[in-house]
């Protein structure tokens, strides 16, 4: 065992009063108020360079050259706070000023909209110059009451803290007081008081008609340095993510159920769609801003938010069991966004945007297989175990797990893969996870080629653990078998 700092955060459902409720509010528009703020100072500046390029520009300076003459900074954080104080006023000295009254939720909260626009901006920035990864990022928009998430972020001195729990029901929030808790804080409550954790920072978020606080920690944690032992009897496992299934796995995950090989798909949004779509239906036939609408609306976010806590509940156990059953897990490095923006245009099929399309796009969506992954990424390490993620570019679909021959015109939208060399028969999660694992199985030789890992001895594989053996089957010191003639050679 390593103990090693780690970042945690554990999750609270808040109990607040009617008085606590309008508190909360109040603080999640302090924030929402600051990062407007701060956008509107940032555009501002933005714009201003863009007019002075192009004024330089009609006058006949080439566009870079009037980039470079421009000199025109955005502000940050700290000069927008700093000009922020000079300029707020205060409302018990009636002094006017663009924020008044500020003295009336905790100063952070202004702080960390400053923070959110900061890195808002920077998202936009650097996804404009290619430097960010993944989809493109849009210019900054502010933030409107009602179209975005309510939350709040507080900070406070871990040598003096004043974010805590007060028993096992309560959470203090400096300025704001104590709230209820609809859980029990036993856990972290008890790993603060041995020591075992810091409290950094809380993130209160509204989702659907729910409060929740988000108690990020400093924790040491206990890294296994190895894997246990029903890791090494797991071994490596090739996980095929899908959309007809969850998971697909090369190996049970359940050693006495032979089924466990099939993860299902909880297709949490099916189960609730027909309360969804009557909600929907009742919202769409509001008035705007009225009473009756902010009600429907309400009740149509709860139905949501109880869709994405029943789902993030089966893939946490997903992932626990995956993680603590297997040594070695190999993953496909797809772009499940990618995935869902092609939809169904691959050859021999309906064109996009068709009733087909948009189902599987909506199982995929629901399956979450960006969260798993996520959640591999961090659990592995916890319980000991290594993630092998591919190439994007793997061919694990088109390839047959028995005779290696590569066919083409698979897709992942086929449920069959046959292969026209060898006959194999199977379906194409199955064929898929098995080729997943052998390519995961390639990876860890690369790594470990050389350093005595790979085998021992006697020709046996010694990591990744197998059941079964991973790689070639140890020999005897003198196998005769093999040498004597007519002997059928091991498989």
């Amino acid at each position: 065992m390593g103990t090693q700092e780690v970042l945690r955060a554990y999750r609270f459902a808040l109990d607040p009063s009617s008085a606590q409720l309008i508190n909360l509010a109040r603080y999640a528009g302090a924030a929402r108020w600051a990062f407007n703020h701060a956008m509107g100072i940032k555009q501002a500046a933005h714009q201003q360079w863009r007019a002075e390029v192009c004024a330089l520009v009609e006058s006949g300076i080439s566009e870079p050259e009037a980039r470079k003459r421009v000199k025109i900074s955005i502000p940050s954080k700290p000069a927008i706070q700093k000009a922020w104080v000079a300029e707020r006023g205060d409302s018990r000295h009636d002094l006017d000023g663009s924020c008044p009254w500020w003295r009336e939720v905790n100063n952070y909260c202004f702080q960390s909209g400053f923070i959110d626009a900061d890195t808002s901006w920077r998202n936009w920035l650097t996804s404009f110059r290619g430097d960010r990864n993944g989809p493109r990022v849009g210019y900054p928009r502010y933030r409107r009451k009602g179209r975005c998430r309510d939350s709040f972020r507080l900070h406070h001195d871990a040598k003096r803290p004043s974010i805590r729990l007060v028993g096992y029901r309560r959470l203090n929030l400096p300025k704001f007081g104590e709230v209820r808790l609809h859980g029990s804080g036993k856990p972290l409550a008890r790993l603060i008081a041995r020591d075992g954790a810091v409290i950094q920072s809380v993130t209160v978020s509204r989702t659907g008609n729910r409060w929740n606080a988000s108690v990020l920690c400093k924790v040491r944690q206990e890294l296994p340095q190895r894997p246990t032992t029903r890791q090494r009897a797991g071994g490596l496992v090739g996980v095929d993510l899908g959309s007809t299934y969850l998971a697909v796995l090369s190996d049970r995950l359940h050693q006495d159920d032979p089924g466990s090989t099939v993860v299902e798909h909880p297709r949490r949004l099916n189960q609730s769609m027909d309360r969804l779509v009557k909600a929907q239906r009742a919202l769409s036939r509001t008035a705007k801003g009225s009473a009756r609408r902010a009600k429907a609306a309400s009740k149509f976010a709860r139905i949501h938010h109880q869709i994405a806590e029943r789902r993030a509940t089966d893939l946490h156990r997903f992932t626990r069991r995956l993680t603590s059953s297997f040594s070695h897990i190999a993953i496909e490095g797809i772009s499940v966004r990618g995935m869902i923006a092609q939809g169904t245009t691959a050859p021999n099929r309906p064109r996009r945007g068709t009733k087909s399309d948009s189902l599987f796009n909506r199982r995929l969506s629901d399956a979450s297989l960006g969260e798993v992954k996520r959640q591999l990424s961090y659990k592995a390490p916890w319980y000991g175990a290594t993630l092998i993620t591919l190439a994007p570019d793997e061919p694990v679909h088109q390839i047959c797990s028995r005779c290696g021959t590569q066919n083409s015109r698979v897709t992942v939208l086929d449920s069959k893969f046959t292969c026209r060399d060898c006959g194999l028969d199977i379906a194409r999660q199955r064929n898929a996870a098995r080729n997943i694992m052998r390519a995961g199985r390639r990876a860890i030789g690369n790594v470990t080629q050389g350093t005595g890992e790979t085998i021992n001895a006697r020709g046996g594989a010694v990591r990744p653990y197998s059941r079964s053996g991973l790689g070639r089957a140890a020999l005897n010191r003198e196998d005769t078998r093999l040498q004597s003639p007519g002997a059928t050679p091991r498989e």
